[in-house]
């Protein structure tokens, strides 16, 4: 059974909908969480795509004032996502169920695998925005990445399973 739960968690809106089914789960189940977010550039929150050390950039005159001014962005991304994790994580705590967090920085698909094989996870629950075509070509599909890499089971939410906001009815046996 799933006893080890990571969860792979963004910014988006349907990151509060994929936690409720992962803290239903791990009740279920008797479970532990552990909620993974990953910054990196390919988030829609994200600032600017910069690599967060900034040990490669070019430097030209006046261009301090744009580097500072994506500093701050990154700190203030980097803090409102750190708070959504110690959030999310508090409210399995207070349901009784044990649940820790990281917040790693890189390639959200690769941070998640590589979380996944150091916690020892049975199950990854990752959501998926439904990307395909020329924009999954170009951004990739960081759940296909982890379905395919994950050392373990791995359960993706569709977007639009995680954007109802009723549960389907169960058809009764006869």
């Amino acid at each position: 059974m799933y006893r080890k739960i990571l969860v792979a968690l963004d910014n988006s809106p349907s990151s509060d909908a994929l936690f409720t089914h992962a803290l239903e789960l791990a009740q279920a189940t008797d479970g532990e969480l552990l909620l993974v977010h990953s910054l990196s550039s390919q988030e829609d929150s994200s600032p600017l795509p910069m690599s967060a050390t900034l040990d490669s950039i070019y430097w030209a005159p006046g261009t301090e004032i744009d580097l500072e001014a994506w500093r701050q962005e990154w700190i203030r991304y980097e803090t409102e996502s750190l708070e959504r994790l110690r959030h999310w994580a508090a409210i399995a705590n207070t349901a009784g169920v044990v649940a820790e967090f990281r917040q790693l920085v890189g390639n959200p698909a690769t941070a998640v695998c590589k979380a996944a094989q150091e916690w020892g996870a049975d199950l990854i629950l990752i959501g998926n925005r439904g990307r395909s075509g020329l924009s999954e070509l170009v951004l990739g599909s960081v759940s296909n990445h982890v379905m395919h890499r994950a050392p373990c089971s791995v359960l993706v939410m569709k977007t639009a399973a995680l954007s109802e906001t009723e549960a389907p009815a169960i058809a009764g046996v006869s």
